[in-house]
């Protein structure tokens, strides 16, 4: 997905807003002259689901990982949901908040990846990923890009053939390639941004540190980005955003960690937000982890 972001704006003021992203397609751009000021662009919306689709079809469908999709319906039957019943597609966002303008940054309780173009200042491109699971976690840190790979060949780790003893010591490019078709090293080389043979691992723990992307994504994002491009890794459950005058809040559960009222009030305040906020819809918000902007401002 590609939007483009009111252009008055400097990227450490947008970089604490809250983004409504229009649901698109990954060549579509959304310019800033939409009914959202101050670059908010689009908004969540509502979908009817059709006989036989699953929540991880629909997630597809939307550039959505499977968190984003989950969390946002709770309640609803990933696998076998209502036919015709209808669900929310969680098509908004808040930016991480950074110190610093990395170009590429991504947060790992949202399964999600920003790139902020240099060259194109006020532009977002943001895809779902998958991460590494519980035994083998994604870093947190700043690297670079420092090789671009098509069609490549995976060298497959001692630690995972000490497990998984079938496996040989290079699987060649292929549809049972677990890298797919692009891949991008990080300056930490034994992390990748790559594609994936298993795009129903995007928005889960379900690689061994790198990063996957949907086949349709990679594509995109290896022609984006070049070598010494930044990407930051970033740990961050709870983000802070306004739309106007109102204030947002977006809550992610993450590693068994659950963010709480506490730390999130601590954020507030940090931003002076305190006095605006609505408590009982912040404790709401909280409690609930719906991984999507939830305004908690108080009506005067």
């Amino acid at each position: 997905m590609i939007f483009t972001l009111n252009k008055t704006m400097s990227f450490a003021a947008y970089a604490i807003f809250c983004i409504g992203l229009h649901v698109c397609t990954p060549t579509d751009i959304y310019a800033a002259s939409t009914p959202h000021a101050d670059g908010y662009l689009g908004e969540i919306q509502r979908y009817k689901i059709k006989k036989n689709e699953s929540l991880i079809e629909i997630a597809r469908k939307f550039d959505l990982g499977y968190n984003s999709i989950v969390e946002a319906n709770p309640g609803v039957d990933p696998f076998i949901p209502q036919s015709g019943s209808t669900i929310t597609i969680p098509t908004a966002w808040i930016l991480p908040k950074i110190s610093g303008i990395p170009s590429v940054i991504i947060n790992l309780p949202e399964f999600r990846l920003y790139y902020l173009p240099n060259e194109s200042p006020g532009t977002v491109v943001t895809f779902p990923l998958g991460i590494g699971d519980e035994w083998r976690e994604t870093p947190l840190g700043l690297y670079t890009v420092t090789d671009k790979m098509v069609n490549p060949a995976w060298y497959v780790p001692g630690s995972i053939r000490a497990k998984e003893a079938d496996l040989p010591r290079v699987v060649p490019p292929g549809p049972k390639n677990p890298m797919g078709t692009h891949a991008l090293r990080l300056s930490r080389s034994d992390i990748l941004i790559h594609g994936t043979n298993r795009p129903w691992g995007i928005g889960r723990r379900s690689s061994h540190g790198c990063l996957r992307l949907y086949p349709e994504d990679i594509v995109q994002f290896f022609k984006l980005v070049p070598k010494g491009m930044r990407v930051l890794i970033v740990n961050q459950p709870v983000k802070i955003g306004n739309r106007g005058n109102r204030v947002f809040i977006e809550v992610h559960r993450y590693g068994g960690n659950e963010p709480s009222v506490g730390q999130t009030l601590h954020m507030l305040a940090y931003r002076d937000l305190v006095e605006n906020i609505d408590f009982a819809k912040l404790i709401k918000a909280v409690k609930e982890m719906r991984g999507l902007p939830v305004d908690v401002t108080l009506e005067r």
